[in-house]
């Protein structure tokens, strides 16, 4: 299994290759050269696994053995799950009007990013201390990533983690789960600019090839294959929980909503589709709507600025994981890509060919939540049964309450469940809860955050950010 660059223009890697990259030198992102099949008898076998062996199964078709044999991968990801809450590591709730609710929030950080940088995490551990090499891990947080990232690495010897996060555009929680962990390998800044603004500085650092070489730089944001590669475990594990039946031929179909905002969730559900999982894909959006509009009318341009959500790890104008979707359904046409991706990074708009945009809304349904929206999904949710829902999990939950509560599949003349993924805990969102009129209910974990010491950079505006870094990333290296 070798990786290649959606915009071709840089030589295949291995997954190792894949694992330690940010972006591909070509400015694209790595995607495997192939994308495995699985037929019904697969689907069959691996319908009756836990999520934990999900991941195993699925992580053994992208990663060789010749360079992370089975027995070791399995141990690797036994030991990124263990200290998830939840037995089962994830969790469906099955609530009233056919709302199925995935939990995948049950790691450290209550964020459903736990699951795939964990993963992520020991695979690098394994390949540094196979090779006592260290590396400089550099992330922009729209508030959840930061936190999972540092919790993946934090306290190992051989890596050191650079993380910005948006100054006000977090919430309290998310915040502090960053600037409370004291560590000698974490370095934590708090910019005063918003998610999209704080992916400069990483791209310019990324795109110093001779920077990014000599510091060994590279980036846990979801540019990294190996968290979408985890992800695609979410869209199996749903399908077999809200599947009726699979005895039925062909098999049926399941929908499965996913909250939206790089869109790394998303390309790993378009790859469990192309795996050939039969599932409906719906992208659900905040106001910060880019997504909803190229899926809806192939019009992949900024807005005048980003807007601020209750859903604020949505908040997010640029989702570069479109990229990977668009290469997907082009059918790995790097040129094409290239060409669309560099006309967008200069002018900021895009309007996709016709056929691509056929092609991507045959793919993906979309729907975009405003504040209302989401704030009404969460109070009829509770109303109704009694459970809290993060305002992402709420966007996604909104979709659900303004649909039929099953539509009709004409070829089979039979309704369609239909799954919604929760990527965060409600507690980690109190400011959403009150304002719904709701009261957080708050994890003793969480609650110990406020009283704890903290530690952050301030990087003003003004500042050169990236010469910052640039500085500190220096500075570390000399301690080496």
């Amino acid at each position: 299994m070798e990786y290649i660059s959606t915009r071709g223009a840089t030589a295949a890697v291995d997954f190792e290759g894949a694992l330690f990259s940010g972006y591909a030198p070509d400015g694209g992102l790595f995607m495997p050269q192939r994308i495995p099949s699985l037929d019904r008898d697969a689907l069959l076998r691996w319908s009756s696994l836990s999520y934990p062996e999900l991941v195993k199964e699925l992580c053994s078709l992208f990663v060789p053995a010749e360079l992370v044999p089975r027995d070791a991968l399995n141990e690797l990801i036994d030991r990124a799950f263990s200290r998830f809450r939840h037995k089962n590591v994830v969790h469906l709730s099955r609530l009233k009007d056919g709302l199925n609710i995935l939990e995948l929030w049950h790691g450290v950080t209550f964020a459903f990013k736990d699951l795939s940088l964990s993963c992520t995490g020991q695979f690098l551990q394994y390949f540094l201390e196979k090779k006592q090499q260290h590396v400089n891990i550099l992330v922009g947080t729209s508030g959840d990533t930061g936190s999972s990232a540092i919790e993946s690495v934090r306290g190992q010897k051989n890596v050191d983690i650079f993380v910005l996060l948006p100054k006000g555009f977090c919430t309290q929680i998310q915040e502090l789960q960053m600037t409370t962990v004291i560590e000698d390998n974490v370095h934590v800044f708090a910019a005063h600019g918003n998610s999209d603004e704080i992916d400069e500085p990483i791209k310019e650092l990324f795109a110093d090839v001779n920077f990014a070489g000599k510091y060994h730089l590279m980036s846990l944001n979801s540019i990294n294959w190996s968290r979408i590669m985890v992800q695609i475990a979410h869209y199996f594990y749903a399908y077999f929980q809200c599947a009726p039946s699979l005895d039925t031929t062909p098999l049926p179909m399941v929908e499965i909503v996913v909250p939206t905002g790089g869109g790394g969730n998303i390309t790993a559900g378009c790859i469990a589709q192309k795996m050939g999982l039969p599932v409906r894909l719906v992208t659900v959006v905040n106001s910060n709507d880019i997504i909803h509009r190229t899926v809806q009318h192939g019009d992949f341009s900024l807005a005048e600025s980003v807007k601020a959500t209750l859903a604020s790890a949505m908040d997010i104008q640029e989702p570069y994981n479109v990229e990977r979707i668009l290469w997907l359904l082009s059918g790995s046409d790097s040129c094409l890509i290239k060409t669309l991706m560099e006309q967008f990074s200069i002018s900021k708009r895009l309007k996709l060919p016709e056929d691509l945009h056929r092609k991507l809304s045959q793919t993906l349904g979309s729907c975009s939540a405003s504040d209302q929206d989401i704030v009404g999904a969460m109070r009829r949710c509770w109303e109704e049964n009694q459970y809290l829902l993060c305002p992402h999990s709420a966007v996604a939950a909104h979709y659900h309450y303004s649909q039929p509560h099953s539509f009709l599949c004409l070829s089979f003349l039979s309704s369609i469940p239909r799954c919604c993924l929760a990527p965060a805990s409600a507690a980690k969102f109190q400011d959403a809860l009150l304002r719904a009129g709701l009261v957080p209910q708050i994890p003793p974990e969480i609650a110990a955050l406020t009283a704890m010491e903290t530690r952050c950079t301030p990087l003003e505006r003004g500042q050169d950010w990236a010469r910052v870094l640039r500085g500190q990333i220096e500075a570390v290296a000399q301690q080496w």
